[in-house]
């Protein structure tokens, strides 16, 4: 196990500029070959993701999907409150870049993940978006589990029947950015010039853009860049991750008990109550 590996915190990134939100489109299997998610890939698909492929659905499956929604129901009622995930350890990656959905991770649960253990009743990251005043809602979890794991080891933490696991793939980051950079929140915003950055001739706001974005602000780098092969990444001054973390997989276990909306890669509208 790399260093990478035992450190990480197993987040989906969701982040570039400038528009940070989830692209729509295909995703290649872990087969290899083009699947769309019947139940809507909603995340920062294509070259940037792999996406599992699904099986046909089981009364075991079935019962094992409620069984880990009904886990997180339970588990996860105290950290509506955001600040007792804080409190707990729990911490939030990139919290002033905006982000459809922000994670709050809690490294030592994550660092069991990618080693192979994996909890239900204890996650490695939660998943809140911001309503309109601000504040952090609650609305979801997600798992991790090792790079090297196959669809079976996969299929026995999460069926792949009701869920599609993700990998980030063909990434490009800035030389001089690594990725445990990016994982302890630095994106090059405090450097002059980073690759990535907006031309400060190029417009007034320019310099806070770059102060507050670093390599994400013009939009060729990162997790949903424009940038997915070695050959353009080098020529932009950056180095291709081939694969960026390990296997990822959300849930979304308050929205009804409609599978396809509780394992789907869409993030659902937070409940009104």
């Amino acid at each position: 196990m790399n260093k990478i590996a035992l450190l990480t915190v197993t987040i989906a990134l969701s982040i570039n500029a400038p528009a940070f939100a989830h692209d729509l489109g295909a995703a290649a299997d872990l087969d290899g070959d083009s699947a769309p998610n019947a139940m809507g890939i909603q995340m920062c698909t294509g070259p940037h993701m792999t996406v599992t492929r699904s099986r046909p659905q089981t009364p075991q499956d079935l019962e094992r999907a409620h069984d880990v929604i009904d886990t997180l129901r339970r588990v996860l009622a105290k950290y509506r409150d955001s600040r007792v995930a804080l409190s707990e350890g729990y911490q939030i990656f990139l919290p002033t870049v905006p982000q459809e959905v922000y994670h709050f991770t809690d490294y030592s649960a994550a660092q069991q993940e990618y080693m192979g253990n994996s909890d239900p009743a204890r996650p490695g990251s939660l998943l809140y978006v911001k309503n309109s005043s601000g504040d952090y809602v609650l609305v979801g979890a997600m798992y991790s589990a090792p790079a090297d794991y196959t669809p079976e080891q996969l299929d026995a933490i999460i069926p792949l029947s009701v869920a599609h696991w993700h990998a980030h793939t063909n990434i490009c980051l800035p030389n001089g950015i690594t990725l445990d950079d990016v994982l302890r929140g630095d994106v090059g915003a405090g450097r002059i010039d980073e690759p990535g950055m907006i031309p400060v001739s190029s417009s007034p706001s320019a310099p806070e853009i770059n102060q507050r974005l670093g390599f994400l602000a013009d939009g060729r780098f990162g997790f949903t860049g424009k940038i997915a092969d070695s050959a353009a990444c080098e020529a932009a001054g950056g180095h291709l991750l081939k694969q960026a973390f390990g296997w990822m997989v959300h849930v979304y276990p308050f929205n009804g008990d409609d599978l396809k909306v509780a394992f789907g890669m869409g993030v659902p509208k937070p409940p009104s109550n």
